[in-house]
This record gives C-alpha cells, sequence and structure tokens, in this order.
C-alpha cells in the first residue's frame, strides 16, 4: 500500500485543517496519507533567515525514510495539472511505496531540501498560508488517486 507523507514545518494546526485533511485521508483508499509536523524555529533568536531555515531543513532531512521518493514544494517548482501528478504518483509507485512531501515554514525551504528532493513541484505562483497548503495537498493526492482509479470525483 502507497504511504504519502507530508513533512511540515509547523505545529497546532487549527481544526479546520485538522478536520479537512481527516476527510481526504479517510476517502483514500489506496493509500495511507499522514502528516510529521516540523518544530518551526524560534524566530525571537536573532540569527536570521538562512539559519531558522537551515535548523528546520535538519529536522526535516532527518524525518526522510530511506528508500522514499522525495518532493518539495516550492515556488520554483515545475507546475502540473492534476493528471500529470496522477501520471507521476503511478511512476512513482513503482519506484517506491512511500511519498515524502516536504512543505516549508514562513520562509520556505533551505537549499539542502531542495537539493535533496527527487522533484520540486509548486502548487501555483501565488503563496498560501502553510497550513492551507497541508489541506491542497491531502485534495490534490486525492484527486490524482481517484484518477487513476477512473473515480468520478475529478470530473
Amino acid at each position: 500500500m502507497l504511504k504519502v507523507e507530508l513533512i511540515a514545518v509547523g505545529t497546532r494546526s487549527p481544526a479546520w485543517v485538522s478536520e479537512a485533511v481527516e476527510e481526504y485521508s479517510r476517502r483514500m483508499k489506496d493509500c495511507t496519507f499522514s502528516i510529521r509536523e516540523i518544530r518551526p524555529a524560534d524566530r525571537r533568536k536573532p540569527r536570521g533567515i538562512d539559519a531558522w531555515k537551515a535548523e528546520e531543513a535538519a529536522l526535516m532531512l532527518n524525518a526522510l525514510v530511506d528508500g522514499a521518493r522525495v518532493i518539495a514544494m516550492d515556488l520554483s517548482g515545475r507546475h502540473w495539472s492534476t493528471e500529470q501528478l496522477a501520471g507521476k504518483i503511478e511512476n512513482w509507485k513503482l519506484e517506491a511505496s512511500h511519498l515524502q512531501f516536504l512543505v516549508g515554514g514562513p520562509d520556505g525551504l533551505d537549499a539542502a531540501c531542495l537539493s535533496r528532493a527527487d522533484e520540486v513541484w509548486s502548487l501555483s505562483n501565488l503563496t498560501f498560508p502553510h497550513q492551507l497548503v497541508r489541506v491542497i495537498l491531502a485534495e490534490q493526492i486525492y484527486r490524482a488517486l481517484s484518477v487513476i482509479a477512473n473515480h468520478p470525483y475529478h470530473k
């Protein structure tokens, strides 16, 4: 069974985020979907953005599983249609049974995460709140799985 995991900087999701992610996760019959939360760097310490991102990157990279396919979420990434995502998931499933998506904190992902990723994906040229990205990713993965299964949800 395919395992999809978001490794996301930030804790204490609002109830509406948790409920939405739980709903899409429940609908995914051929996969398990989970979120591993990474504590954000303490931005009260005046170390600067690069240091904060590096601290978060170390925790994210430590959470990666050997053999997993790693997809970084970043504005610099490629844009995919739902059908393209479905095709990628079909191909990824041939290579790995575990997909890990990296979602950065308020300052984005460190270069170490981007260079470690097998793919870099951008949801949009728009900037979304990081908590909302969790919901969008859960929904888009569910939608792509629906395309693969010829389920009418995608229509």
